[in-house]
């Protein structure tokens, strides 16, 4: 769960009971693409979810206990045959319970119409076993509306940048209407139908016509280039440029999947990318987070402590998912390409193009470092110049560069005595480029 770890808080049952509302809230949004948040303190002002459905789903996660690290599990197995009672919250306030809940799902979105538990409860004392196990198995029927679509949904926006729904944690009345609904009821089908195997729709996506598209075609292109001309030609005027009708026609194309839509690479895979390119990134899978080296600027303000260096060295380098993720402490390159706060579940990420991204990709510690680096290994593997050229591209781009390009490196490594320090001037510029940090 990613929530807020509440170091501030003393009283371990407010710990306890805000834990149990992120939860409840983010089961409902990650899930089944339901604000069930908002009916913490009343009914949803617009879905038909009421209060009562909100501490329904709530209690479902109450008898959860929470075992720390090397702690004995006696705890768990004398806890299974404990009922408990739940109570809605008057206004979400712990203090003020009010009418006793049985553990439920929202009634809008119960297809069978029968109590989640069936009849075990008496007198609203409900069995602590069992609660999450049904939860489990009433997500994944076939004949939940929800669970399938918003997991479909979301497969679809990792591979394209944009979900079918533009709103994936919100389905309900405020919510984008998916533009293509039987394609996601397909999707959804599908994946329910290959027993919810995400490896098979992931396969099923990437191979497809649709996503196989070029960002842009060779008719596009002339298009564009010829709307350029006519302006430069016609001089200003007051009507609207040409441009920015093409380019609405343009965003149109994108989202009826007319064309694939260029996006860029997350931080954490410009960062892999480029250890990639320099021979440094760690395969190693499993295992915990490690904390690589913090720019110089940034450790002078850290307190002791707050961020211990992992010894290994070679673990620096092993794939950003693996980097520990800090709430109050993000990886420079992580935070600047828009990784979401670490304090609240995030939908989607934000798509931002600021100045700091442009001064991290040529400045920073890192990029400067893994420039270098990616300058040895073309140094260790021919002298030839014509030769490294080509190789930089191959490894950057995964192609050879054209005449242009190979005519600007070859200028830029004249352009400096220092043969090695040019090459990794080069090497930073292709680590600049748009081909580098964007998909076409």
């Amino acid at each position: 769960l990613a929530g807020p770890d509440m170091p501030d808080l003393n009283s371990q049952e407010e710990r306890r009971q805000r834990l149990l509302t992120e939860l409840a809230s983010t089961v409902g949004a990650v899930v089944l693409g339901l604000q069930v948040g908002c009916a913490e303190c009343h009914d949803h002002k617009y879905d038909p979810i009421s209060q009562a459905d909100f501490y329904r789903l709530r209690a479902i996660f109450s008898p959860a206990v929470q075992v720390k690290k090397n702690q004995s599990v006696d705890l768990l197995h004398s806890a299974k045959g404990v009922a408990s009672v739940d109570h809605l919250l008057i206004r979400g306030d712990w203090q003020r319970p009010g009418p006793a809940v049985v553990p439920g799902v929202p009634r809008v979105a119960n297809f069978h119409g029968e109590p989640l538990l069936g009849d075990s409860h008496v007198d609203g004392e409900v069995p602590a076993a069992g609660r999450r196990a049904a939860l489990a198995r009433w997500l994944t029927d076939s004949r939940n509306p929800l669970t399938s679509r918003v997991m479909a949904n979301r497969v679809w926006q990792f591979h394209f940048g944009e979900g079918l729904s533009r709103t994936p944690s919100d389905f309900g009345l405020l919510g984008d209407e998916p533009l293509h609904g039987k394609l996601l009821d397909w999707l959804a089908t599908e994946l329910m139908a290959r027993r919810w195997s995400l490896k098979s729709l992931h396969r099923t996506i990437v191979t497809s016509a649709t996503y196989r598209q070029a960002s842009r075609d060779q008719a596009e292109s002339r298009d564009i280039a010829e709307a350029a001309d006519t302006a430069v030609e016609a001089g200003p005027s007051e009507s609207p440029p040409r441009e920015e009708t093409q380019h609405e026609e343009l965003q149109r194309r994108v989202r009826l999947l007319g064309r694939y839509p260029r996006r860029r690479l997350e931080g954490e895979a410009i960062r892999d990318a480029m250890l990639a390119c320099a021979g440094l990134l760690n395969f190693q899978q499993h295992g915990p987070g490690v904390r690589p080296p913090l720019p110089s600027e940034l450790v002078s303000t850290l307190l002791k402590d707050q961020w211990n260096v992992t010894p290994e060295v070679a673990s620096h380098h092993r794939r950003s998912v693996y980097v520990f993720a800090r709430r109050n402490l993000r990886y420079p390159i992580f935070e600047v390409f828009d990784r979401p706060d670490a304090n609240a579940s995030c939908a989607a990420r934000n798509r931002s193009t600021t100045a700091p991204q442009s001064l991290l990709m040529l400045n920073s510690e890192l990029a400067l470092r893994l420039a270098t680096q990616f300058a040895d290994r073309l140094r260790d593997e021919t002298a030839d110049r014509d030769h490294q050229v080509r190789l930089a591209f191959q490894i950057a781009f995964g192609r050879n560069p054209d005449p242009t390009e190979l005519a600007a490196a070859h200028d830029l490594l004249a352009t400096s005595n220092d043969a090695h320090q040019a090459l990794v001037d080069l090497c930073l510029a292709l680590f600049n480029a748009n081909e580098f940090v964007y998909v076409d």
